[in-house]
């Protein structure tokens, strides 16, 4: 059977499709899956207008982009900033009372603010931080759950992730809906805030200051491969 220069010219044509197409697959493969942690500033600052906070206090978190693989290691707490824009209120952080909140697991943490000291005990009260009024303070806070107590130094250090990504594999659905893009995870910061005039203080039981409590909430967005082309790339 002869084979026409038409036929022939398809036959190299098919041939040259499928070679681009599954060298363009193995690219896509070979591109590590990547997630971005996203603060959702705005839930935040609406809060802040509807209890009338909005001058007298400002929250913000540092978040970024980790490698799927490696955020179970990478991510094991968060870096805060909380400002105290008033003339005259001190705003205390009530650490103790504050909480991490997992949707997908339905987790409520207790919140560990990170000591540049050796941590010996997580049991003992945590001292509220008192920002006076045109100072910010920068904190890390994690879960008093990532924590692990070295048995030789008798010192806890934090060695689980801050949300289990991985762990989400239990539930099929979700996390094919994370990894297809078409659901993120969520969490959030539930931070306690008392806030006073400067001669009250915060002596319990006399002239309390009013509890405020900010929901901080989090995305954990998977990345399309797309991120990897040079023109998506800061």
């Amino acid at each position: 059977m002869t084979i026409k220069n038409g036929d022939q010219n398809l036959i190299v044509l098919m041939v040259y499709v499928l070679g681009v197409w599954y060298t363009f697959n193995r690219m896509i493969e070979s591109i590590d899956d990547m997630v971005k942690v996203d603060f959702q500033r705005a839930a935040v600052d609406e809060q802040l207008k509807k209890q009338n906070l909005q001058d007298t206090v400002g929250i913000s978190f540092k978040t970024g982009t980790y490698g799927l693989a490696k955020v179970q290691d990478d991510l094991k707490e968060l870096s805060m900033s909380i400002e105290n824009k008033s003339e005259s209120i001190a705003i205390y952080v009530d650490w103790d009372n504050s909480s991490l909140v997992v949707e997908h697991s339905k987790q409520s943490r207790r919140v560990i603010r990170k000591s540049p000291d050796l941590t010996r005990d997580l049991a003992i009260p945590q001292v509220p931080t008192i920002i006076a009024p045109k100072k910010t303070i920068s904190e890390n806070v994690t879960a008093e759950d990532v924590f692990q107590r070295d048995k030789d130094s008798g010192i806890y250090k934090p060695v689980s992730p801050l949300i289990n990504v991985a762990g989400v594999k239990g539930n099929k659905k979700l996390y094919k809906d994370f990894m297809d893009g078409k659901k993120d995870l969520e969490f959030s910061l539930q931070l306690v805030l008392r806030i006073s005039e400067m001669r009250v203080g915060i002596s319990p039981g006399i002239n309390v200051p009013p509890v405020s409590i900010i929901n901080c909430p989090f995305t954990i967005h998977k990345l399309p491969w797309t991120y990897a082309l040079p023109w998506n790339k800061k």
